[in-house]
Order: C-alpha cells, then structure tokens, then sequence
C-alpha cells in the first residue's frame, strides 16, 4: 500500500466499507490516540484506557457500513463511540462494586479515610469531576466531549450528533450548569473528607 498519509479519511473509509484492511490501519494509526487519551480522561488507568479503545475501533470495523463523517474525519463517530463504551464501563463496574460490597471486610482492611486523607487536593478534584461526568445523561456527554474536550464547533457536534446547531448549543449550556451542580454534590458527598483536603490550602 502506498502512503495514505495525505488521503482525507472518507476516502479511506469507503475502502474500509469494502473491506480493505490496509486502509483501516490507516485510520487507526491516526486516531488511536485521541481515543485513547479520551478514554483515559474518564478511566484514568492506561490500560482500561487502551482496552476501550480497543473496543471502539472493533465496533468501527463491525459497523463500518453506517460509520457517519464529520467534515471527511471520523473521530466524531469515534468519540461518541467511545463515550458509549465508557457507560457500558461504568454499568460493569457499579455491578462489580455492589458484588463486592456483599462480601463480608477483610479483617486486615486498612482504614479508607487513611488513603482520602493522604490524596491532595488536584486528585481529589480530577476525581470529583470525573464521578460528575458519569453521572451526566449520555446526550450531555457527548455533547461536552465535542465541544469541550474535543474542541469542535457547535455545527461540527451538531453533524457528528444528528441534531441541529442550535440544539447543540442549548444543550452544551445545560450540561455545563449540569455538571457544575453534580460536581458540587459529588463533593458535598464526600465531607468531611472533601473539607479535610480543600481546607488545607486555606488553612
């Protein structure tokens, strides 16, 4: 295969509609790592991270005859992907953890408020942001991580999301309000811990 370097992906991606391997690596040599950096800004472990991606680009392959483009680029569709791998993520894990919580402690168990007490205070917010984002509904998501994370325009969201420029708009404003009353819930949550590490910068 000759170099691809330069061929606008909805070239590409009608080889891969056809079945053409060469180009789909193609494709993802060039976008692996904004899927993956994306996946790690909500996992925060690199090898979820890597795994998610994984899955995005095996379900871009499975369904490379209704993949939409976004301005000739495919990672619109990839993000959005992306975004719905993380909620499956979070279902599997909410089911893990209500697993766990039937077991009965170990006896050695070391105090958590131990682990919180020792965190500081950018971890602590990074994780409060990020239990927010999960709790966002999948619409709100999507739209923050285009626009926001992923710096698109409203009118590229907007193609990448089948809704209209106007809606995209509307609805990125309610999801930051959104995400900054979840964020403050998040933390309310978590006092006194939340207190013991923000206070330390003010005490």
């Amino acid at each position: 295969m000759g170099d691809e370097s330069g061929v606008l992906d909805e070239v590409l991606w009608s080889q891969v509609v056809n079945g053409d391997g060469d180009a789909f690596g193609v494709l993802f040599d060039r976008h692996h790592d904004r899927v993956w950096r994306h996946a790690l800004k909500v996992l925060s472990l690199p090898h979820l991270a890597e795994e998610v991606t994984a899955v995005v680009f095996y379900e871009a392959w499975r369904r490379r005859a209704n993949v939409r483009m976004v301005n000739d680029s495919i990672l619109p569709w990839l993000l959005v992907t992306t975004n719905n791998i993380l909620r499956n993520h979070v279902r599997q894990q909410r089911r893990y953890r209500y697993f766990l919580s039937r077991l009965p402690p170990p006896t050695d168990a070391a105090d958590i408020a131990d682990d919180i007490a020792e965190a500081d205070e950018f971890t602590f917010k990074t994780s409060a942001l990020r239990k927010a984002f999960t709790q966002l509904k999948p619409q709100e998501r999507d739209v923050l991580t285009l626009c926001i994370i992923e710096g698109l325009s409203s009118k590229e969201a907007g193609a990448a999301l089948g809704i209209a420029d106007g809606t995209v708009k509307s609805r990125l404003h309610r999801a930051k309000s959104r995400l900054g009353t979840l964020y403050g819930q998040v933390v309310h949550e978590q006092e006194p811990a939340a207190q013991a590490i923000l206070g330390r910068r003010t005490s």
